[in-house]
């Protein structure tokens, strides 16, 4: 049984809007660790492949946390562009690492995963700061909206490399 925000939360019980919360970027931070390693140690690439895209609400769903049902009410009171934008943001992340571990799989051993490393960090790190600005800013402006070319043409970049 989960709890709701207002057992959760002093904040929710004294009617304080709910607050989202970083603890769901821990995923992709997770990712972005793993993948700066893989210069070191080439067989981290099997842990980024084990590594799976879960959503903020499923996230919380089945977190621990004791701020998890506030997590997930004040994701569910976001406006729907909101919430929209911040999906499109996550979904990029995703899509960043899915991509770079497939490259990285790909690779012989005997090339350098550097560059394929640099380009996917730096991208992941802006995503990922991009969605911290959304999430301390409890889905208010414009921190949630990604530009999906520039995004695509680091994909790309990768691709290339």
């Amino acid at each position: 049984m989960s709890a709701t925000a207002t057992e959760t939360s002093p904040t929710a019980a004294g009617g304080i809007t709910p607050q989202l919360s970083t603890d769901y970027l821990n995923r992709h931070s997770e990712a972005l660790m793993l993948l700066e390693m893989v210069p070191l140690d080439r067989e981290i690439v099997g842990d980024l492949k084990a590594w799976r895209a879960l959503g903020y609400v499923e996230h919380f769903a089945i977190s621990p946390l004791r701020c998890a049902g506030e997590a997930m009410a004040a994701y569910r009171a976001l406006d729907r562009r909101e919430a929209e934008g911040f999906e499109q943001l996550c979904a990029a992340m995703d899509r960043l690492v899915y991509t770079a571990t497939a490259l990285l799989d790909e690779m012989p051993t005997e090339e350098d995963p550097a560059l394929i490393v640099d380009v996917a960090s730096l991208s992941l790190r802006r995503l990922i700061a991009r969605a911290t600005a959304f999430i301390n800013a409890n889905g208010r402006g414009q921190a949630a909206y990604i530009d999906a070319g520039a995004v695509q043409a680091d994909i790309d970049t990768l691709m290339a490399s």
